[in-house]
């Protein structure tokens, strides 16, 4: 599977739980993660995403270990199956649809 193919698999996750995953681009300030996503009372949490097997580039895991350590979660997804769990773990069990 391709990572626009994950990607808009994750879009779709997250708007069936009743939040947003709007692109993040931050001029200025490279690597950062591919998707912010926004769910219900107040949940966020950053989503880098790579085809099934890659890993991001070191600036990239640079930017997640600097958002880990400012208490934010951030992950990399590479795989449909993995939605789930990182969805809940930024609080998607809680309110939505």
């Amino acid at each position: 599977m391709r990572e626009k193919a994950i990607e808009q698999k994750l879009v779709k996750a997250v708007k069936a739980k009743g939040g947003i995953a709007p692109k993040f681009v931050s001029p200025g300030f490279s690597g950062v993660p591919d998707r912010l996503i926004l769910l219900p009372d107040g949940k966020c949490g950053f989503v880098e995403v790579k085809a099934p097997g890659e890993k991001p580039r070191p600036l990239q895991e640079s930017r997640i270990r600097l958002l880990r350590r400012l208490g934010f979660l951030a992950f990399v997804l590479d795989g449909e199956s993995q939605i789930p769990h990182i969805l809940s773990e930024i609080g998607g069990d809680s309110g939505g649809v």
